[in-house]
């Protein structure tokens, strides 16, 4: 992961935007992406003959109408690196995006290419360990003791060795599917709230299932 922060923060003066309401990518979770716009085809192509590396966006609310065009893009992205790229051959690509870490644009480069880019600030998180961890690990061994054993493993297994805010996000890039509420736990970048804010959540979700 290392390795990979250190390409999206080369990338960042330059950074490829692949804006997409339905799609809020999480640092540490994976999207799957079925690329077949000429400008984004270009985008991909781009991308894996350089860096690997662009990012999800969000356009701001009212401007999804305008995404064939140049709709206003919300500050807040998620970058992410090219994990998995099968080229089919009328020249779509399968694709999987995996969260590296949150960026904010700072401004948006006149347009030389078919997609857009912009200037980014990088939002890595800072090392945290407090109460709000603790408190979310026990929302999560709470709910793991509710759902099938199946769910509870996989919820085991990608959880395992995540710190800090990382595993806020992955808690929430694995059991949340709603765009807003995704979007918002992305926008978050005060680690001990953000923790908070998903316990609250696990609770309220282990409250609805029965033991």
């Amino acid at each position: 992961m290392r390795d990979a922060l250190e390409r999206v923060k080369a990338a960042a003066q330059r950074l490829k935007v692949f804006p997409l309401p339905s799609a809020v990518l999480l640092p540490g979770g994976i999207m799957p992406l079925h690329i077949f716009e000429p400008r984004y085809k270009a985008m991909l192509k781009d991308a894996m003959d350089t860096d690997g590396v662009f990012a999800m966006a969000q356009v701001v609310p009212g401007q999804e109408d305008h995404l064939a065009g140049k709709p206003e893009l919300d500050p807040m992205l998620c970058v992410g690196v090219v994990s998995v790229h099968e080229h089919l051959e009328d020249g779509r690509s399968n694709m999987v995006l995996t969260g590296v870490c949150r960026a904010r644009i700072v401004t948006e480069h006149s347009q030389s290419k078919a997609y857009r880019e912009v200037v980014a600030e990088v939002l890595p998180d800072a090392p945290y360990e407090g109460e709000e961890e603790a408190a979310l690990r026990s929302a999560i061994f709470e709910l793991m003791a509710r759902v099938p054993n199946e769910v509870g493993q996989r919820i085991a297994q990608v959880t395992t060795g995540a710190r800090g805010g990382a595993l806020a996000d992955i808690i929430v890039g694995s059991l949340v599917s709603d765009p807003e509420r995704r979007f918002e736990v992305l926008s978050q970048l005060d680690v001990p709230a953000r923790l908070s804010a998903v316990t609250s959540d696990l609770i309220e979700l282990a409250s609805r299932i029965k033991p």
